[in-house]
């Protein structure tokens, strides 16, 4: 088994590149999808982040609102924090079930596995993986992908982007970058020649 940590920036195309090493065959841990389900109501991330921020950034159905607590977090480094200690830890625990569980089946020996964390470096996580991949994409680019995606305004935009690692620092760090600047079909080529790269290893 071989574990390869992919990440990138907000609007990179993380999830685009992920779907394209599923489809080869590779096993997927999105971080972004365990951190959706930790912090679902009648979870105790949940309680404790009710807790820290309120009752305002509830739904009507009591479940958080992630564009009101984003609001919060993207502007005020402090709150970020915050919200990162509440969250991380659950995440990393659940991480290490899912690894735990492909590495104890034997069917699972030669498998690629792909860990999708956004915050890789940010939390030191990329110290444990044996490959790491970057996608990249242009910083206008990024800002466009951004603002159309989640119907956001460019001053939105820039503080969700200025709120991460930038993504030329990633870039730098990485043993692979799949530039997804250009067409769908130039990230799914560079996709397959890293996944092939990476079946040799595993």
């Amino acid at each position: 088994m071989i574990i390869a940590g992919l990440t990138g920036s907000v609007a990179t195309g993380k999830s685009l590149a992920t779907g394209f090493f599923s489809r080869l065959g590779a096993m997927i841990i999105d971080a972004d999808i365990i951190a959706h389900d930790v912090v679902k109501q009648g979870h105790p991330a949940w309680q404790d982040i009710v807790d820290t921020f309120g009752r305002a950034i509830l739904q009507p159905d009591g479940e958080i609102d992630r564009k009101a607590l984003g609001r919060i977090i993207f502007n005020d480094p402090a709150r970020k924090q915050q919200l990162n200690r509440i969250v991380h830890p659950r995440v990393f625990a659940e991480i290490s079930e899912q690894l735990s569980a492909i590495g104890n089946d034997a069917g699972q020996k030669d498998a690629v596995v792909i860990l999708d964390v956004p915050l890789l470096f940010e939390t030191n996580m990329n110290r444990d993986m044996t490959d790491i991949i970057v996608v990249y994409a242009l910083p206008d680019i990024q800002l466009e992908r951004l603002m159309r995606r989640d119907s956001i305004n460019e001053a939105d935009a820039r503080a969700r982007i200025n709120s991460q690692m930038p993504v030329e620092q990633k870039r730098q760090m990485a043993d692979f970058v799949i530039d997804n600047s250009g067409t769908i079909e130039q990230t799914e080529t560079q996709v397959e020649e890293i996944y092939n790269i990476l079946k040799d290893k595993a």
